[in-house]
């Protein structure tokens, strides 16, 4: 599905227009706006790297304090929302968002943790099949964690690591040129680890082709999600995929550093031989009081808790992800395949060759995010945009991150983005 832009027009009058026709616009007033010195907004559009704190936030928090307060460790059966089974409380709206199932989703630790985690259990490495293959250009804890999983096995990440690069002159993968490292190599690969949306240029990968083309030489699969959790619809169940992790403080708006989430697929819940990392978290819940018992995993995913969880950041994560049951995702991607459509148009009007969008243009093929390459680069331009009120990122060498976000970004915002960029390419 190709974006479209015979419907779009550059003008605030039309913007604003789009915004008041905007079935989600109401949720806009739900968060925490960044303001400048003159008490104006920012443009916001950094949600791939922090998503704004939601206005039910603190309150959610707020009832934990006031029942820590009030029960102290009986607050573990009688707080409001009990702290014993509140990780349950997640599991299900969590699913719905990531598409799985209840017993295949958990909250827990952060994603780096959760990958590793999962490694544990899904890179069964031996002699003659003992390769990962990743993007090139993963984001770097990916590859840090991927290569120290090789090298505590005994392998040589030189030897085992297997990288897929755009091609010559490109800066996408081609669908097809991952499945022909897979039909060729698949034999020797342990596992298949990528990032679902690449951080660095916003491609969103079929997850359920690529799970295929693994499974088909005897791979495992998982998925990096840090970019997909609350952007795109993930559909993991029907993937297929093994695993995949994902962390909440980006699209999931969580707060800074908070909990990650971990998905294994139901095919794996009742599997108790599969090797893990165990801890008394996931252990039966009939039993798991009882101290002395061996490990007996809870089916699901819950089964790879280690501790019990900290309330005070899953009260947060529950906060958003109310709002997120509420709008619903397909209402949420449907918005967001306009928003970031009518980003695209805008940025293309300014006609200036020392900028390109790297980021896929089919919308199917991205995500809320647009990648802007900088010709030349030294990082200026970004500075000045910055100073001019918009709140983006900047990743080296030469690209600025913008992604506008359906729950609380609007068209007006993509619009004003859009004037500031021109005008300090102007200014250059």
């Amino acid at each position: 599905m190709k974006s479209t832009t015979k419907y779009y027009e550059n003008n605030l009058a039309f913007a604003k227009s789009l915004d008041t026709k905007d079935p989600l616009r109401q949720y806009r007033e739900q968060f925490h706006l960044p303001v400048q010195a003159d008490g104006t907004a920012h443009v916001y559009l950094c949600g791939n790297s922090l998503g704004l704190q939601p206005k039910s936030t603190r309150g959610a928090i707020e009832q934990e304090f006031q029942d820590w307060e009030k029960y102290g460790v009986e607050g573990h059966v009688h707080a409001k929302n009990p702290w014993m089974p509140y990780h349950e409380f997640l599991n299900e709206a969590m699913a719905t968002v990531v598409g799985a199932k209840p017993i295949e989703v958990v909250v827990m630790n952060t994603l780096s943790v959760n990958l590793h985690l999962m490694m544990v259990s899904f890179y069964q490495p031996t002699a003659t099949r003992n390769k990962i293959l990743i993007e090139y250009d993963a984001f770097p804890s990916d590859k840090y964690a991927v290569a120290s999983q090789i090298e505590f096995h005994g392998y040589d990440p030189k030897d085992c690591l297997i990288e897929l690069k755009a091609r010559e002159g490109e800066d996408c993968l081609r669908m097809e040129d991952i499945e022909k490292v897979i039909a060729e190599q698949g034999q020797e690969i342990a596992l298949v680890m990528l990032g679902n949306t690449n951080y660095y240029t916003g491609q969103f990968f079929d997850m359920k082709q690529i799970t295929a083309w693994g499974h088909a030489q005897g791979c495992m699969v998982g998925f990096d999600c840090a970019h997909g959790a609350g952007n795109v619809n993930l559909d993991l169940h029907d993937s297929g995929a093994d695993f995949a992790v994902w962390c909440s403080y980006k699209y999931l708006n969580s707060g800074p550093g908070s909990l990650g989430g971990c998905f294994v697929h139901e095919r794996h819940a009742h599997d108790k031989k599969r090797p893990r990392f165990a801890g008394w978290w996931g252990h039966n819940k009939e039993t798991r009081f009882g101290m002395r018992d061996g490990f007996d995993p809870i089916p699901g995913a819950e089964a790879w808790q280690l501790s019990n969880p900290p309330i005070l950041s899953m009260a947060a994560i529950w906060a958003s992800l109310k709002i997120f049951v509420e709008a619903g995702m397909p209402q949420l991607r449907k918005k967001a395949i306009q928003l970031t459509g009518y980003l695209e148009f805008l940025v293309d009007e300014i006609k200036d060759e020392r900028i390109k969008i790297i980021t896929p243009r089919e919308a199917s093929q991205r995500g809320s995010q647009l990648s802007i390459q900088v010709k030349d680069a030294d990082k200026k331009l970004f500075e000045r945009i910055t100073k001019a009120g918009v709140i983006a990122d900047w990743r080296e060498p030469d690209v600025i991150r913008v992604a506008p976000v359906a729950l609380y970004n609007s068209y007006e915002d993509v619009y004003r983005f859009a004037e500031i960029l021109k005008q300090e390419l102007k200014n250059d």
